[in-house]
């Protein structure tokens, strides 16, 4: 299925920047409609404390919201213009729970992009929203690294891959990408217990797409394979990763670590993820 409708989250005019840019990209590249949502969640009160907040204070708390929506949306519209996209894309306001409401909203597009965790940003509500929608939205999620993504975003593409249901997805909900691609490759850590050549019939049933692909097995030793693929990144230039998220409950990867988390954490450039 091609890439025409596409949803962006825009939690604020500055940390969002990099995400409205990269789905921008996406929606030009693959002539689709973008479509921009700012959520206000709840004012985050103690109930204890509420009969005692004057109305004042409660006032002053919902107009930084609406000054909050507000740039957010600012900011969106000024990139749409400047990219000349006014006719292909709009703007959506809505109001809840924050993974609740972005969920319901993202189960309507073919993609769903979000902006990474920056744990110095003072408003840390949207913290875990992109995982939430990964969890929650049924669809897949593009993650863009709150430094920025490359103008080339899906141009050079890493697939992580180790035959699990959630890889197969990624791949599948990435394919509209990897047609358009460059040039792809087939990352496997290890040795993944998965035929006599890992990552041969993946990178077949991309050649078929007419992918330009190849396979890569990376040894890991002392090194995780969440650095491994970083690392891997880095030394060919890729600038997007597509990966099955959460193939164990994301408590375990919490409790445990695992490579979604590891990934999510220090990316540095985006990763479409699928569930």
């Amino acid at each position: 299925m091609p890439l025409k409708d596409l949803l962006v989250h825009v939690s604020g005019e500055k940390e969002s920047e990099p995400a409205v840019d990269a789905a921008l990209t996406l929606a030009d590249r693959h002539d689709a409609h973008l479509t921009g949502l700012g959520i206000r969640p709840p004012i985050d009160v103690p109930t204890y404390a509420m009969a005692r907040l004057p109305d004042s204070v409660m006032e002053i708390l919902e107009e930084r919201e609406r000054d909050r929506l507000k740039a957010a949306k600012g900011m969106f519209e000024a990139k749409v213009k400047q990219s000349g996209r006014e006719s292909r894309s709009d703007w959506r306001t809505d109001s809840g729970v924050v993974d609740e409401v972005f969920a319901l909203h993202a189960r309507y597009f073919d993609l769903t992009v979000s902006i990474q965790h920056n744990p110095e940003m003072e408003d840390q509500r949207f913290s875990t929203i992109a995982e939430d929608v990964l969890l929650g939205g049924g669809r897949p999620v593009l993650v863009v690294p709150h430094i920025g993504a490359p103008a080339t975003v899906g141009r050079k593409i890493i697939v992580a891959w180790n035959a699990s249901r959630e890889a197969a997805r990624a791949v599948a909900d990435a394919m509209p990408i990897l047609d358009s691609a460059d040039a792809a490759e087939i990352f496997i850590a290890g040795e993944p217990d998965i035929g006599d050549l890992p990552g041969a019939d993946i990178a077949t049933h991309l050649a078929r797409h007419g992918t330009d692909v190849e396979v890569y097995r990376a040894a890991v030793n002392d090194t995780s394979v969440g650095d491994t693929l970083l690392n891997r990144v880095a030394s060919i230039g890729a600038d997007l990763i597509v990966m099955g998220g959460y193939g164990r409950s994301r408590f375990r990867e919490f409790i445990l670590g695992g490579v979604t988390r590891h990934i999510l954490q220090r990316m540095t450039v985006p990763v479409l993820l699928s569930h």
